[in-house]
């Protein structure tokens, strides 16, 4: 009966162990990519996020939309890199959960064919976001995210992976 009981109370305390760790550990490596929300199209990112924290990332992203408007097409490419606080340490959040907020600063550049390419709207872009991913297993994950300030006001959905 005694050794049940430890057992049990050994499983109970690993689980909360378990619970509150850091969704992405100091080290790791996790890859994003997904669909963008804009007013001009439908842009498609990828990204990595790196562990230098157990509570803090840093990463890069690419994205790309192309669109018709003004009866020009229009394509915009974004690269940006980004610092992002995940609050799960603090808050107590089970590391299937991961909850972030951070800034990103980025370059965007314009290509169309009215005449203007790489002048309309390029340059460098600071912006927020915050967002939340659930992890269905220890590797794979699903992300959203609202953010404003760069070609991404508005948010992201999509999937990450992590190595």
């Amino acid at each position: 009966m005694k050794r049940k009981i430890l057992t049990m109370a050994m499983l109970l305390f690993s689980g909360v162990l378990f619970a509150q760790t850091s969704p992405i550990r100091d080290g790791q490596l996790q890859m994003n990519f997904g669909f963008g929300m804009s007013n001009y199209g439908l842009p498609i990112y990828v990204g990595l996020d790196y562990g230098v924290h157990p509570d803090i990332t840093v990463g890069g992203e690419l994205s790309f939309y192309s669109f018709d408007k003004w009866g020009y097409h229009h394509g915009v490419t974004n690269i940006s890199g980004n610092a992002n606080y995940h609050f799960n340490s603090a808050l107590g959040i089970p590391s299937n959960w991961d909850f972030y907020a951070g800034l990103n600063l980025g370059f965007s550049a314009w290509n169309s064919d009215a005449g203007y390419n790489g002048s309309h709207d390029s340059g460098l872009r600071l912006g927020a976001q915050v967002g939340a991913r659930y992890y269905w297993d220890r590797k794979w994950g699903i992300n959203l995210e609202f953010g404003g300030g760069n070609e991404f006001s508005g948010g992201k959905v999509g999937v990450s992976v992590k190595f």
